[in-house]
This record gives structure tokens, sequence and C-alpha cells, in this order.
């Protein structure tokens, strides 16, 4: 269902300016490893990157995170050299990687390459960039750096991208739980579903926000200063057409035009919920009146009640974190300069 509103608002600056130039990128590449992310042997793809990257006669380093906590300050210090020597800095591992090497990269006006190794690959599968290691530095060999667009999320204290999405309630929880069974059963797709089946079969607390949002030419916005009420178990912002278009969302083409889009739940009971479920499973989520559905360049998010605590939970490609309300959602106003194939050679591959 698509959300109602009133005056058209004001579209914001895309972060993907096509008149900005790129990063230079004839230096080292500094890759960035997960040992933690997917269900592949760290030291054997390790082995193989380097193997590569010596043939191809690619100056690299490789640094391999394997102490929970450290990615964040890895991938800083990374950015920090290949940003020195006009190089690269190069993501191994799932969403959560990359975000963390994103966040460094975007805010350094770094060239950023990924070699996926995450359960979905939304955002490497949206690029072209397969998970297959030696496909994905064929393209980090041949690609060049193209500008990509950049959520945002922002308190009064700290920002944080994502490159797929960001959430509060039910999907943070959700994806908590989902890393307590991977842990125990292995990173494999049917646990990730599974784990989503238990939480979603438990009682779930309601958010109740208060929400103004700036959609966009052709869409409705909230009038300037106003505040909708809502009360939900979950809210979602996408940044990833291919994971959107997957559930059936109308509103993923918007991502081109330099936005962003809002999902929120109806308050709805464990059956419902249940049936949302299959019908995201389906591609058929967005035909469902329990879901709001709006593309945006720009959203805030408050507590409904003026006092109270402001702490939120919030999840940006799968790593949750704590942050104050209210919440300031955009596209981040410069772009991820990607490593990534031309255009013609995607369809081609395609």
């Amino acid at each position: 269902m698509t959300a109602p509103g009133a005056a058209e608002g004001p579209a914001a600056t895309p972060g993907t300016d096509a008149g900005a130039a790129p990063p230079a990128v004839d230096g080292p590449l500094i890759v960035v490893m997960n040992a933690a992310s997917g269900a592949r042997d760290a030291a054997s793809v390790r082995d193989r990157i380097a193997q590569r990257l010596t043939q191809a006669g690619r100056t690299h380093e490789i640094e391999l995170v394997t102490k929970r906590g450290t990615i964040g300050r890895v991938a800083a210090d990374a950015v920090r050299r290949a940003v020195a020597r006009r190089g690269v800095v190069v993501a191994v591992g799932g969403d959560g990687t990359l975000n963390a090497v994103a966040q460094a990269a975007l805010a350094a006006g770094c060239a950023f390459g990924v070699l996926p190794q995450g359960t979905f690959n939304y955002f490497g599968r949206t690029h072209a960039i397969s998970q297959e290691v030696d496909e994905a530095l064929d393209v980090l060999l041949a690609g060049r750096p193209q500008p990509v667009q950049v959520g945002r999320i922002a308190d009064a204290h700290r920002e944080r991208v994502f490159l797929v999405n960001a959430s509060l309630g039910l999907y943070p929880q959700l994806l908590e739980d989902r890393e307590t069974y991977k842990a125990r059963f292995g990173r494999r797709r049917w646990v990730a579903l599974w784990s989503a089946l238990v939480t979603l079969m438990r009682e779930h607390r309601q958010l109740a926000l208060r929400i103004a949002w700036c959609a966009g030419p052709g869409e409705a916005s909230a009038p300037a200063g106003a505040e909708r009420l809502l009360r939900t178990p979950t809210l979602f912002v996408g940044n990833n057409r291919l994971q959107l278009e997957q559930l059936g969302i109308a509103q993923a083409e918007a991502l081109a035009q330099g936005r962003l889009v809002a999902l929120a739940l109806k308050p709805v009971g464990t059956r419902a919920m249940l049936g949302l479920l299959l019908r995201g499973a389906l591609g058929r989520l967005g035909e469902a009146e329990e879901v709001l559905a709006v593309a945006l360049t720009g959203m805030t998010v408050r507590h409904a009640a003026r006092y109270g605590p402001r702490r939120v939970k919030v999840a940006t490609d799968g790593e949750v974190a704590w942050m104050q309300a209210p919440l300031h959602f955009g596209v981040a106003p410069k772009p991820l300069w990607l490593i990534k194939a031309a255009p013609d050679a995607e369809g081609a591959r395609g």
C-alpha cells in the first residue's frame, strides 16, 4: 500500500553526482578481510586472492581481521594507507564487513572494491559482483571506480551509512537472533530463514513513532513541519533495488532517482505476520494492505512520547547498534566510488 500524504516535497541532491571526479586508482590494493564472514575457509580464500593479485602484477596488502569489534579500526587504517598511495581499499566478507569498510572509504573519498562472502550478497549482486572469488577478482582487476548511492542514518552524536538497508524494531531483533542461530548451526541460507520464522512466532513490541518525510517529485510528502503518528513492529529503509524487487515493492525503481524506500507494517498478530513473511517470499509483500511503503529523499523519526528513553536499537546492513532519537535518514551527499564493470560489460555478463 502506498503512503498517503499532502504537498509534494523538494528533491534532495543524490549522492551519485555524475560530475564528480573519481579518485585515482593506480596505487596498491589494500585488502581488509573478515575471517569470520561466510562459511568458506579464510586461509584458502586469502591465499587465492594473493595468488591472483600477484599473477596480475598488482601490488597489494592483505589485512586479516580475526578479533570481533576491530573491523572499524582496521578499515580506517586501511583507507588512510590507500588514500596516501592513490590505491583502492577492498572489503572481503559479508554485508557487515562491506558496510564497515565502505563507511571509512566514503568519508575519505577512497575507491572501494568488494569480494563478497556473505549469505545473500545483495550489494554485490546488484552491481554484478559475484560471490565466487575468481569472478569477483576479475571485476576488481578490470573495473573502474563508478559512483554508487549510499544511505545514511544520523543522530546528534554519530552517523552510520548503509549500502543495503537500515531498520528499527523487529528487524534488528531478527538479525540478532539470526546471528545466534548461525553461531550454532552455520552460515547457511536455511539457517537464516528458520531463525526468521522462530523470531516472527514470538510476540512483538510495537514502536510508537512520530515520522516526517520528504518524498521528492511525484510522491506525496508530509507537509513542512508536520509529523505522522505511527505504530509499527518495524521500520525498514531500503537502499538496494534487488532486495526490494524480490519483496515485490513497486517503489524500488525510485532508488535510481536518488531516493530511499521506507517500509512499515501496521500492528498485526503472529498469524498475519507469518502471512506477510510468505508474501515476501513470493515477491508480493507490496500488495499487502498491512504494509506502508513510500519513496523518500529524507525522513526524521522520533519517539511518540515527548519524554522518556531516547535510545533506539538500529540495524545497518546487518550490524546492530544503539542510537539516540531523533534519527535522520537520507542519501549521503557524496557517492561511494565502487570498483565495478562498465554498464555495457555488466549487461554482457547478465
